[in-house]
């Protein structure tokens, strides 16, 4: 699918990876729509790009929420061809602590945004999605790209909810890809390793470092760009498919 002309739906996508894919989108010629609950970031994101992007309040793990920003998308530009959610929490918390047991609702909480939320935003998005025919040679309708992490796979300590969250983001990919296959929508899951987004960028410079060289090779930290490059890539290959791709620099996580 060429990404010109079309129109990308990105949750999060008033800072970090979701930002940098928004850039690099709306750069290349399509209409962005942020969803986000950061309203200075994200008007300061809309003005910044000028023309062909909008920006809604949006709470993916909201039903009601996702649905109204979803109307704005149609009213402004008409539907929707490619969807990519970035939007996600992650605090740490042991399943037992010093002050005791994991409180249930934090628990419940990282997995309603990481996973309900998600889910909320790729069901309502694949059904605005068949309300256009098919834009490629192929048959296909859409695009939706979610965002998982290594700690899918290699769960550090403090990372159970997190870990759950994106574990099950990753086990619904072929799934889901499976049950849009006859509607033309394609769904695939990036599943980022140690990234330079605001959530790092806040610790202290020798930390940065540990986490760097933690990193098999190139022993840095990876872009948000980097990430962008991925979703670029999965929008314009119509071969790619029920796919995860890890984009870690082949790091492997420890337990802390």
């Amino acid at each position: 699918m060429d990404i010109a002309g079309k129109v990308a739906l990105i949750t999060g996508g008033a800072s970090g990876l979701g930002k940098a894919t928004a850039q690099l989108f709306h750069g290349m010629g399509a209409s962005v729509a942020i969803f986000d609950l950061n309203d200075e970031l994200g008007e300061a994101t809309v003005a910044e790009f000028g023309e062909r992007a909008l920006y809604a309040n949006v709470n993916v793990a909201d039903e009601a929420s996702v649905e109204a920003g979803l109307a704005q998308v149609k009213e402004v530009f008409g539907g929707v061809h490619i969807c990519c959610n970035y939007a996600g929490i992650g605090t740490p918390g042991r399943t037992v602590g010093r002050d005791g047991p994991l409180p249930l609702d934090y628990f419940k909480r990282v997995v309603d945004v990481n996973l309900i939320g998600t889910f909320n935003v790729i069901r309502l998005a694949a059904h605005m999605m068949l309300e256009h025919d098919p834009v490629t040679d192929d048959g296909c309708r859409g695009v939706i790209i979610n965002t998982a992490s290594v700690a899918a796979y290699e769960g550090q300590i403090g990372q159970a909810a997190y870990s759950a969250s994106k574990g099950g983001v990753v086990g619904m990919t072929l799934p889901i890809a499976r049950d849009l296959s006859s509607m033309g929508i394609r769904v695939n899951t990036i599943a980022p390793g140690l990234i330079n987004t605001p959530m790092l960028q806040g610790l202290p410079e020798p930390a940065k470092e540990s986490l760097a060289n933690s990193v098999l090779f190139p022993k840095r930290l990876g872009n948000p760009e980097e990430i962008a490059r991925i979703a670029q890539l999965i929008v314009e290959n119509d071969y790619i498919n029920g796919e995860t791709i890890r984009m870690d620099g082949g790091i492997r996580m420890q337990p802390k």
